[in-house]
C-alpha cells in the first residue's frame, strides 16, 4: 500500500516538477537582472493582473459611464455629457429634505443608507465586542459557541434574508410565538420603523460572527501577565477593560470599524430581500437605487446609477481614511 501511494504521488507531482525546471533558467535569468525586487514583482504581477481587470478597468469604465447620457448599454452608443449626471444627482433646494431635491429617491436612499450605517455600526461593533469578550472566557463549550456565532457568517445573503422574511411575515414564525402570548400579530415589514430596525437587525445577526472572530483574535493576542498583574494590585474589571484592553484591542476595532463602515454602505441583499425597500421607501438604501435606475427600471438611465455609485465610492474613501487616521492618531496618543 505505501508502495502504491509512493508511486501516485510521484505520478501526480511528476508534471509540476518538470514544468519548475524548465521555467528554472528563466527565473535566474530573471533574479539576475533584476533582483530580489524583480522577484517579488513576478509572483505578484497575477494578482496585479487579476485586480486591474476586476477592480481598475471597471472603476474607469464606470467614471466613463457617468459622463454619458441615454439609455443604450454599449458605451460606444451613449452621447457624452460630462457632469450633467452628478449636477442631476446634487441638484437640490434643502438636502435634509429630500422631496426638495431633483432625484428625490436618491437622496431618500442616501438619508436612509447614513441612519442604516449610524445603527448598524454601532450595534454591530458593541454587539461583536461583548461577543467577543464572553467567548475569550474560560467557560464551557466554548469552541461549539464560537461555531454558533460564526455559522450565520457562512450563510448566502439571500437565504438570510430569506430566513428572517419567513419569521417576521405576517403568518411568520415571530407572530406564532406573539398569538401564543395572547398578542395582536404585528405587521413587521409593513410598518416603516419596524421594517427599518428588522434591517438593521438582519444584517447584524449575519455578519457578526466575522468581526467578532476579529477581535477575539485581537483579545487572544495580548499578553496574560497584563491581567495578572492588575489583579495582583487589585485593579476594577471596568479599569482593566478601559487601560488595557481597549487600548491593546485598538488596532483590531480599527480594522472592524472600516470593515463594518463599507459592508454598512454597501448594504443591498438581506435588505432587498427581507423588505424590497418598503414600505414605501423607508428601506430604499443606496446600492438598490443604483440597481434599480440602472437596470431594473423601465426608464434606466446607467450613466445616472454610475454617476451615483462614483459619489458614494467617495464618500466611502473620505470615511475610510478619516476613521484610519483618527485610529494612527488614537494609537500615537496611547504611546
Amino acid at each position: 500500500m505505501t508502495s502504491l501511494g509512493h508511486w501516485a504521488g510521484v505520478l501526480v507531482t511528476a508534471p509540476l516538477v518538470l514544468l519548475a525546471r524548465a521555467v528554472d533558467p528563466l527565473l535566474r535569468a530573471w533574479q539576475r537582472w533584476t533582483g530580489i525586487g524583480g522577484m517579488a514583482a513576478f509572483f505578484l504581477l497575477p494578482n496585479l493582473l487579476i485586480f486591474g481587470v476586476f477592480v481598475l478597468i471597471p472603476i474607469v469604465l464606470n467614471l466613463a459611464y457617468s459622463m454619458t447620457g441615454g439609455t443604450e448599454i454599449l458605451l460606444a452608443q451613449r452621447p457624452y455629457v460630462g457632469g450633467e449626471q452628478y449636477a442631476r444627482l446634487l441638484e437640490c433646494q434643502d438636502y435634509s429634505r429630500p422631496l426638495t431635491c431633483r432625484e428625490d429617491q436618491f437622496w431618500t436612499a442616501a438619508r436612509n443608507t447614513g441612519l442604516f450605517v449610524l445603527f448598524q455600526v454601532s450595534l454591530m461593533v458593541a454587539v461583536s465586542l461583548v461577543t467577543a469578550l464572553i467567548l475569550n472566557r474560560e467557560i464551557k463549550g466554548r469552541g461549539f459557541f464560537r461555531a454558533v456565532f460564526f455559522f450565520p457568517v457562512l450563510l448566502s445573503p439571500v437565504v438570510v434574508g430569506l430566513i428572517w422574511r419567513w419569521i417576521l411575515q405576517r403568518e411568520g414564525l415571530l407572530n406564532l410565538l406573539v398569538v401564543n402570548l395572547g398578542l395582536e400579530p404585528q405587521v413587521w415589514l409593513n410598518d416603516r420603523v419596524t421594517a427599518f430596525a428588522a434591517a438593521v437587525g438582519v444584517s447584524t445577526w449575519a455578519h457578526m460572527g466575522f468581526y467578532t472572530l476579529i477581535l477575539l483574535a485581537g483579545l487572544q493576542a495580548i499578553p496574560r501577565d497584563l491581567y495578572e498583574a492588575a489583579e495582583m494590585d487589585g485593579t476594577p474589571p471596568a479599569r482593566v477593560f478601559r487601560r488595557i484592553t481597549l487600548p491593546l484591542l485598538g488596532p483590531n476595532l480599527a480594522v472592524v470599524l472600516v470593515l463594518a463602515l463599507i459592508r454598512g454602505v454597501q448594504i443591498f441583499d438581506e435588505a432587498y430581500v427581507l423588505t424590497g425597500g418598503g414600505p414605501g421607501t423607508s428601506t430604499l438604501f443606496l446600492t438598490q437605487y443604483i440597481y434599480e435606475v440602472g437596470f431594473a427600471s423601465l426608464l434606466r438611465n446607467p450613466g445616472l446609477a454610475a454617476a451615483a455609485s462614483m459619489l458614494m465610492a467617495g464618500v466611502l474613501v473620505v470615511l475610510t481614511l478619516v476613521q484610519l487616521r483618527l485610529s494612527r492618531s488614537s494609537a500615537g496618543g496611547q504611546r
